[in-house]
């Protein structure tokens, strides 16, 4: 008689798999955790190396704001000092200038016209004085428009003064004028006259 296993070996069989699978399920929990660990080194590594950069970055801006700071003084100070040059500049041109015009003012007075007061503000001179004749103020202010560092001459009051000599017949007049270089002006204009094409 044929001998039967009556063993279980269908439990048996679902109790191997039932193990495979738990072996299998934790080695995939371990390789799986260890993927994950992996990717948080990966991260963190990233996230430290990005804040390494920033840092970086902060620093190289603060210097550079630093830089852009001591530029804006620079450009300050400069232009102080070119202001101060052009200050300087001004009054080496204007020292013969004024030496010019008190020359002037002298060469321009035809005999008869007496000066009583001169005041300059800017470029503008006001002349004051007394004349014998209305003619001599004519002729005072053709002197003046054709003088090389005078022009403009503007009447602004002539009138009959006794209080010097009474019965003399002196004219009082108020002139003023403008202080003009004429031959730095006409030297300008032959630049700009031989520079057109």
């Amino acid at each position: 008689m044929p001998r039967i296993n009556l063993l279980p070996w269908r439990e048996e069989r679902r109790r191997q798999r039932q193990q495979s699978f738990n072996i299998m399920a934790v080695t995939v929990a371990g390789l799986a955790g260890v993927v994950v660990l992996a990717m948080y080194g990966l991260v963190s590594a990233a996230i430290s190396n990005q804040d390494a950069r920033n840092a970086y970055l902060k620093d190289q801006i603060a210097g550079l704001d630093k830089q852009i700071a001591q530029i804006k003084d620079l450009q300050k100070t400069k232009q102080q000092l070119l202001a101060r040059m052009q200050i300087i500049e001004e009054l080496q041109r204007s020292r013969p200038t004024e030496v010019h015009v008190f020359d002037q003012l002298v060469r321009t007075l035809p005999p008869g016209v007496y000066l009583t007061h001169v005041n300059q503000k800017g470029t503008v001179l006001s002349l004051d004085g007394i004349a014998e004749s209305s003619a001599r103020v004519s002729a005072y202010m053709r002197n003046i428009d054709n003088s090389m560092w005078l022009g403009d001459p503007n009447l602004q009051i002539v009138q009959q003064d006794s209080s010097v000599k009474p019965n003399a017949h002196l004219q009082k007049f108020a002139v003023t004028a403008k202080i003009i270089d004429k031959a730095a002006q006409a030297a300008k204009e032959a630049d700009k006259r031989g520079k057109r094409p």
